[in-house]
């Protein structure tokens, strides 16, 4: 399991169902659960996590797939990155799609899962910001069959966690039938870490933009201010929108999410530092394109 030969696991369980995965956890306190292990074997190579035992997830059939309930789509947490990349899931929800395709190498989107992209909550998570604009919400499954739910945003700002023996079992996600989009830079060609991600998905339903910025912040930042007010300037009958109002929503999220610093004591304001604003000037850019292509 690792290179660098750590201590062996003391137990791995392997278990088939969530209930038995969670009868599994609160049985073992101190055990760790496993599914595509791209972030787990990371920090076990790296000699950051020893756990004591494992409960793998992987033969747990129930969350590897999808169905449809009430107008939304429930997400097994489960599902690996490949399989959410395919274009019949990309139908379902675009800019989940587009995010799983660019989550990294084939290996890595082949073992990697939507549940341990969520319960990592890595500030660079691609899947993080589209889950963040769509306001999603997560089924967690507990001890004795209990099922609860939390606003995703609740569990990456910390306002929510999970409890002991607990886990993510779905993620329920509306279905809006309408366009998304999934935008990321990276500091190389090709897949790699985001510098900083964009997400926008339009709700023409109650004429409304959501957004989400990614990878810049511990956690996904909605600029509410910025999706309020450019949902104003839209033709909506006609998906439109003027260029002037398109470049000041790239500048609007941009300052947002990076604000200028407070003023000095004497009243002067600081300037940002070149890569922080080469950061904001991306963030900017990413949004602008993301509005333009949902509404082209």
């Amino acid at each position: 399991m690792t290179t660098h030969a750590p201590q062996a696991a003391q137990a791995v369980t392997l278990p088939t169902t969530l209930d038995e995965a969670v009868a599994a956890l609160t049985a073992m306190p101190a055990a760790v659960p496993v599914a595509g292990g791209t972030d787990l074997m990371a920090a076990v190579n790296s000699g950051q996590l020893r756990p004591a035992a494992l409960v793998g997830l992987g033969r747990i059939s129930e969350i590897r797939g999808w169905q449809y309930q009430d107008g939304h789509a429930l997400l097994g947490a489960g599902l690996t990155h490949a399989r959410m990349g395919r274009p019949d899931f990309a139908a379902l929800i675009p800019a989940l799609a587009a995010a799983a395709r660019a989550a990294g190498p084939p290996h890595i989107r082949n073992a990697g899962t939507l549940g341990g992209n969520i319960a990592t909550a890595a500030p660079t998570g691609d899947a993080l910001p589209v889950l963040a604009a769509l306001e999603a919400t997560l089924i967690v499954a507990g001890p004795g069959g209990a099922r609860r739910e939390i606003p995703v945003s609740h569990l990456l700002a910390g306002m929510e966690m999970l409890r002991a023996g607990e886990l993510i079992g779905y993620v329920r996600v509306p279905l809006l039938h309408a366009p998304q989009v999934f935008l990321k830079a990276t500091g190389r060609t090709g897949p790699g870490r985001a510098v900083a991600s964009v997400a926008l998905v339009l709700d023409p339903a109650r004429r409304g933009v959501r957004c989400a910025v990614g990878a810049i912040a511990p956690m996904p930042l909605r600029p509410l201010d910025a999706e309020h007010w450019v949902a104003q300037l839209i033709d909506w009958d006609h998906r439109a929108i003027v260029p002037e109002a398109l470049h000041a929503f790239g500048e609007y999220v941009a300052a947002a999410c990076i604000p200028d610093p407070a003023p000095a004591e004497d009243g002067s304001v600081p300037q940002l530092p070149p890569a922080v604003l080469h950061l904001r000037r991306t963030v900017a850019a990413l949004a602008r394109r993301a509005l333009g292509r949902a509404l082209s």
